[in-house]
Protein backbone atom coordinates (compact mmCIF):
# COMPACT_ATOMS: atom_id res chain seq x y z
CA UNK A 1 0.00 0.00 0.00
CA UNK A 2 2.89 2.42 0.74
CA UNK A 3 4.47 3.85 -2.38
CA UNK A 4 7.39 6.12 -3.10
CA UNK A 5 7.59 8.89 -5.63
CA UNK A 6 10.76 10.51 -6.92
CA UNK A 7 10.87 14.26 -6.62
CA UNK A 8 13.23 16.74 -8.23
CA UNK A 9 16.76 16.68 -6.82
CA UNK A 10 16.64 12.87 -6.26
CA UNK A 11 14.43 13.09 -3.16
CA UNK A 12 11.78 10.52 -2.38
CA UNK A 13 8.47 10.85 -0.59
CA UNK A 14 6.49 7.99 0.92
CA UNK A 15 2.75 8.22 0.45
CA UNK A 16 -0.44 6.19 0.83
CA UNK A 17 -3.27 6.16 -1.67
CA UNK A 18 -6.63 5.77 0.00
CA UNK A 19 -9.57 7.42 1.69
CA UNK A 20 -8.38 9.20 4.85
CA UNK A 21 -11.85 8.90 6.36
CA UNK A 22 -11.16 5.15 6.82
CA UNK A 23 -9.30 4.12 9.99
CA UNK A 24 -7.33 1.40 8.18
CA UNK A 25 -5.88 3.99 5.78
CA UNK A 26 -4.91 6.28 8.67
CA UNK A 27 -3.31 3.31 10.46
CA UNK A 28 -1.40 2.29 7.33
CA UNK A 29 -0.07 5.85 7.15
CA UNK A 30 1.22 5.52 10.73
CA UNK A 31 -1.31 7.75 12.50
CA UNK A 32 -0.74 6.02 15.84
CA UNK A 33 2.91 7.17 15.91
CA UNK A 34 2.49 10.46 14.04
CA UNK A 35 3.14 13.83 15.63
CA UNK A 36 0.89 15.82 13.32
CA UNK A 37 -1.91 15.61 10.79
CA UNK A 38 -3.14 18.15 8.27
CA UNK A 39 -6.55 17.50 6.75
CA UNK A 40 -7.58 19.57 3.72
CA UNK A 41 -10.24 17.41 2.10
CA UNK A 42 -12.83 19.11 -0.15
CA UNK A 43 -15.67 19.31 2.38
CA UNK A 44 -15.96 20.28 6.03
CA UNK A 45 -17.83 17.03 6.71
CA UNK A 46 -14.93 14.94 5.40
CA UNK A 47 -12.40 16.96 7.40
CA UNK A 48 -14.56 16.58 10.49
CA UNK A 49 -14.68 12.81 10.01
CA UNK A 50 -10.89 12.61 9.64
CA UNK A 51 -10.36 14.74 12.76
CA UNK A 52 -12.69 12.51 14.81
CA UNK A 53 -11.01 9.32 13.61
CA UNK A 54 -7.46 10.62 13.97
CA UNK A 55 -8.07 12.00 17.47
CA UNK A 56 -9.47 8.65 18.60
CA UNK A 57 -6.46 6.79 17.16
CA UNK A 58 -3.84 9.17 18.61
CA UNK A 59 -4.71 11.38 21.59
CA UNK A 60 -1.37 13.29 21.37
CA UNK A 61 -1.61 14.13 17.67
CA UNK A 62 -1.40 17.81 16.65
CA UNK A 63 -4.22 18.25 14.13
CA UNK A 64 -4.68 21.15 11.71
CA UNK A 65 -7.90 21.14 9.69
CA UNK A 66 -9.14 23.31 6.86
CA UNK A 67 -12.63 24.79 7.12
CA UNK A 68 -14.43 25.93 4.00
CA UNK A 69 -17.31 27.42 6.02
CA UNK A 70 -16.38 29.64 8.99
CA UNK A 71 -19.17 27.99 11.02
CA UNK A 72 -17.39 24.63 10.74
CA UNK A 73 -14.37 25.95 12.70
CA UNK A 74 -16.05 25.46 16.07
CA UNK A 75 -17.19 21.93 15.19
CA UNK A 76 -13.73 20.92 13.99
CA UNK A 77 -12.19 22.17 17.25
CA UNK A 78 -14.82 20.33 19.31
CA UNK A 79 -14.03 17.19 17.32
CA UNK A 80 -10.35 17.46 18.30
CA UNK A 81 -8.58 19.77 15.86
CA UNK A 82 -5.87 21.85 17.56
CA UNK A 83 -6.00 24.53 14.87
CA UNK A 84 -8.49 25.31 12.14
CA UNK A 85 -7.56 27.34 9.08
CA UNK A 86 -10.18 29.03 6.93
CA UNK A 87 -8.34 29.89 3.68
CA UNK A 88 -11.14 31.98 2.21
CA UNK A 89 -11.33 34.15 5.34
CA UNK A 90 -7.52 34.44 5.53
CA UNK A 91 -7.36 35.24 1.82
CA UNK A 92 -9.95 37.99 2.22
CA UNK A 93 -8.04 39.52 5.13
CA UNK A 94 -4.81 39.32 3.16
CA UNK A 95 -6.34 41.14 0.20
CA UNK A 96 -7.73 43.86 2.49
CA UNK A 97 -4.39 44.24 4.30
CA UNK A 98 -2.55 44.43 0.98
CA UNK A 99 -4.64 47.49 0.12
CA UNK A 100 -4.62 49.08 3.58
CA UNK A 101 -1.11 48.16 4.79
CA UNK A 102 1.00 47.12 1.78
CA UNK A 103 4.37 47.68 3.48
CA UNK A 104 3.38 45.49 6.44
CA UNK A 105 2.29 42.72 4.05
CA UNK A 106 5.57 43.06 2.10
CA UNK A 107 7.55 42.78 5.34
CA UNK A 108 5.65 39.69 6.54
CA UNK A 109 6.07 38.02 3.15
CA UNK A 110 9.78 38.79 3.23
CA UNK A 111 10.16 37.37 6.75
CA UNK A 112 8.12 34.20 6.20
CA UNK A 113 8.97 33.01 2.71
CA UNK A 114 11.55 30.24 2.40
CA UNK A 115 13.45 31.95 -0.42
CA UNK A 116 14.30 34.83 1.92
CA UNK A 117 16.63 32.72 4.02
CA UNK A 118 18.59 35.65 5.40
CA UNK A 119 15.81 36.61 7.83
CA UNK A 120 13.02 34.48 9.32
CA UNK A 121 10.34 34.51 11.98
CA UNK A 122 10.63 31.46 14.23
CA UNK A 123 9.21 30.02 17.43
CA UNK A 124 11.69 28.61 19.92
CA UNK A 125 10.79 26.81 23.15
CA UNK A 126 12.91 27.41 26.26
CA UNK A 127 13.83 24.21 28.12
CA UNK A 128 14.52 23.99 31.84
CA UNK A 129 18.23 23.44 31.06
CA UNK A 130 18.59 26.68 29.09
CA UNK A 131 20.92 29.35 30.47
CA UNK A 132 18.26 31.87 29.38
CA UNK A 133 15.80 30.79 32.10
CA UNK A 134 15.09 33.54 34.66
CA UNK A 135 17.05 36.16 32.70
CA UNK A 136 15.50 39.29 31.26
CA UNK A 137 15.55 39.73 27.51
CA UNK A 138 18.26 42.39 28.00
CA UNK A 139 20.38 40.05 30.15
CA UNK A 140 20.01 37.24 27.62
CA UNK A 141 21.89 39.21 24.96
CA UNK A 142 19.43 38.13 22.26
CA UNK A 143 19.26 41.62 20.75
CA UNK A 144 22.75 42.84 21.53
CA UNK A 145 24.75 39.67 20.79
CA UNK A 146 22.59 37.86 18.24
CA UNK A 147 20.61 40.70 16.64
CA UNK A 148 17.37 38.84 17.36
CA UNK A 149 14.12 40.70 17.98
CA UNK A 150 11.65 39.06 20.39
CA UNK A 151 8.22 39.80 18.93
CA UNK A 152 6.22 37.86 21.50
CA UNK A 153 6.28 35.20 24.19
CA UNK A 154 3.74 32.44 24.65
CA UNK A 155 3.76 31.54 28.33
CA UNK A 156 3.35 28.02 29.72
CA UNK A 157 -0.26 28.79 30.69
CA UNK A 158 -1.11 29.75 27.08
CA UNK A 159 -1.11 33.52 27.58
CA UNK A 160 0.56 35.52 24.80
CA UNK A 161 2.71 38.53 25.62
CA UNK A 162 3.20 40.78 22.59
CA UNK A 163 6.15 43.13 22.18
CA UNK A 164 7.83 42.23 25.49
CA UNK A 165 10.11 44.85 27.03
CA UNK A 166 13.83 44.38 27.61
CA UNK A 167 13.00 43.72 31.30
CA UNK A 168 10.61 40.83 30.55
CA UNK A 169 11.86 37.65 32.23
CA UNK A 170 12.30 34.50 30.11
CA UNK A 171 10.83 31.45 31.88
CA UNK A 172 11.09 27.70 31.45
CA UNK A 173 8.49 26.49 28.94
CA UNK A 174 8.18 29.88 27.24
CA UNK A 175 7.91 29.88 23.47
CA UNK A 176 9.70 32.89 22.06
CA UNK A 177 8.44 34.29 18.76
CA UNK A 178 11.55 35.84 17.28
CA UNK A 179 12.81 37.55 14.14
CA UNK A 180 16.39 37.29 13.00
CA UNK A 181 19.01 35.88 10.67
CA UNK A 182 18.88 32.12 10.27
CA UNK A 183 22.40 31.50 11.65
CA UNK A 184 21.57 33.48 14.78
CA UNK A 185 18.22 31.74 15.17
CA UNK A 186 20.09 28.42 15.09
CA UNK A 187 22.38 29.70 17.87
CA UNK A 188 19.34 30.71 19.91
CA UNK A 189 17.80 27.29 19.39
CA UNK A 190 20.92 25.67 20.89
CA UNK A 191 20.83 28.11 23.83
CA UNK A 192 17.14 27.38 24.34
CA UNK A 193 17.80 23.63 24.63
CA UNK A 194 20.62 24.16 27.13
Amino acid sequence: MKKTKNLPENEEIIYIEGDATHDEVLKAAGIEKAKGLITVLPSDAENLYVVLSARELNKNLFIVARAVDREAEHKLKRAGADRVVSPYFIGGLRIAHTVLRPTVVDFLEFATRAEHVEIQIEEIEISGKSPLVDKTIAQSGLGKDLGIIVIGIKRNDGRMKFNPTSQTIIKEGDILIVLGQVDNLNKLEKLAKG
